[in-house]
């Protein structure tokens, strides 16, 4: 019988090792699997990867992994947006790396790593400082530059509702970077708000198909993340 349901966060995130690459979902903190993220802190995993829309907001979540100094690399597209000052001042020291790129192009770059496509060429970037060192070629009169798939060791995915066999369905714009982050990961691991039992979700609606999914685990009421950093909340607790 399939059965993807972990019953603890711990167990869930219990493999991820040093020097891990890790995908995290979210756009700001819609989507964003806070108390992954949370457990892997607590976990202690170092020298991480991390693929992301941005750095996080505030102390907690993303930018609570990074203020604890267990990313050595940032890949993201928006490495400071109005709530983030974790990663601006490690860069700034030169404590962390960061790898930019244009937001289209990291949704590109990870779809390709789980479609197995290795490179793929866009013209976003072209005769800017993100396309130094890479190849540009000239399609019908046009200049592009070849971009990289990305692939991860792990992904840490936050959707509204899954069954144990891992299929899964988000909350509106929640869903984001999520369902290509489960295709391009080794090991895909998600927090549910709900799971039900196998035929409940009526397989037209399914965004996930559970081949992508290794690991499920309930949380029931998830953090508001916007609401621990106007509380000026830090984690660890």
């Amino acid at each position: 019988m399939i059965n993807k349901i972990i019953y603890s966060t711990a167990e869930a995130v219990a493999d991820i090792f040093d020097g891990a690459t890790i995908m995290i979902s979210g756009f700001g903190e819609a989507g964003s699997p806070i108390e992954l993220i949370h457990q892997l802190i607590d976990h202690g995993a170092k020298n991480l990867t991390v693929v992301s829309n941005n750095t996080g907001s505030g102390l907690v979540g993303l930018a609570a992994l990074i203020e604890n100094k267990q990313v050595k690399k940032m890949i993201c597209s928006f490495p400071r947006t109005a709530n983030s000052t974790v990663f601006p001042e490690l860069y700034n020291k030169g404590e962390i790396e960061l790898e930019l790129v244009p937001q289209g192009t990291l949704a590109e770059r990870i779809r390709a790593g789980g479609a197995g496509i290795p490179a793929f060429y866009t013209p976003s970037s072209v005769n800017t400082p993100l396309a130094d060192g890479k190849e540009v070629r000239e399609f019908n009169g046009q200049l592009f530059v070849m971009e990289h798939a990305i692939k991860a060791d792990f992904a840490l995915v936050k959707c509204l509702t899954a069954d144990r066999y891992g299929n899964l369905i988000y909350n509106k714009t929640a869903r984001n970077f999520g369902p290509i982050m489960c295709t391009a990961a080794q090991t895909t691991i998600v927090q549910a708000k709900h799971i039900v039992e196998p035929g409940t979700i009526d397989p037209e609606t399914v965004v996930t198909p559970g081949i992508f999914v290794n690991r499920v685990v309930q949380v029931s009421n998830p953090a508001d993340e916007s609401k621990l950093v106007a509380d000026n909340r830090r984690y660890p607790w």
